[in-house]
């Protein structure tokens, strides 16, 4: 019986399995979008949404609990500066997984694990963009 274990194992033990987790989450931080499988993306993004939280609550301690996670301490001080600021008025649900094909060795799903504030800043720079450009056309007209 498999009564009160959770979690999926990956075919891996549990120090790789961790190890595989703490890397996973500092490339998110770091590329806020990475591409892996459906499997290994819902079971980090519980473990990224709590970083996030960490970062929100911005005390030395949870730092420190973040620092024993993440892999790089600069992807933890871009995390407690910029990331947390970002998610500061949501109270949870900070990361969107996309469907993006099927692997062609093995035929896995592939997804795309981002956060979702990521979106919204590249759509503001098209907007400015946009708006220069339509500036520059009228001073010419």
């Amino acid at each position: 019986m498999r009564h009160r274990k959770t979690g999926r194992q990956f075919g891996r033990n549990s120090k790789h399995r961790r190890a595989l987790f703490r890397n996973l989450v500092t490339s998110l931080l770091e590329h806020e979008r990475i591409e892996t499988t459906e499997a290994k993306a819902k079971e980090i993004r519980g473990i990224a949404e709590k970083m996030i939280t960490l970062g929100k609550v911005g005390s030395l301690h949870a730092r420190r609990q973040a620092l024993s996670f993440i892999m790089k301490k600069d992807i933890v001080s871009k995390l407690f500066d910029d990331v947390a600021g970002r998610f500061r008025g949501r109270a949870g649900g900070y990361t969107r997984i996309i469907h993006t094909r099927r692997r062609p060795g093995d035929g896995a799903e592939m997804v795309a694990l981002e956060l979702i504030e990521r979106g919204a800043s590249i759509k503001e720079d098209k907007d400015s963009e946009t708006t220069s450009i339509q500036d520059t056309v009228t001073e010419k007209t």
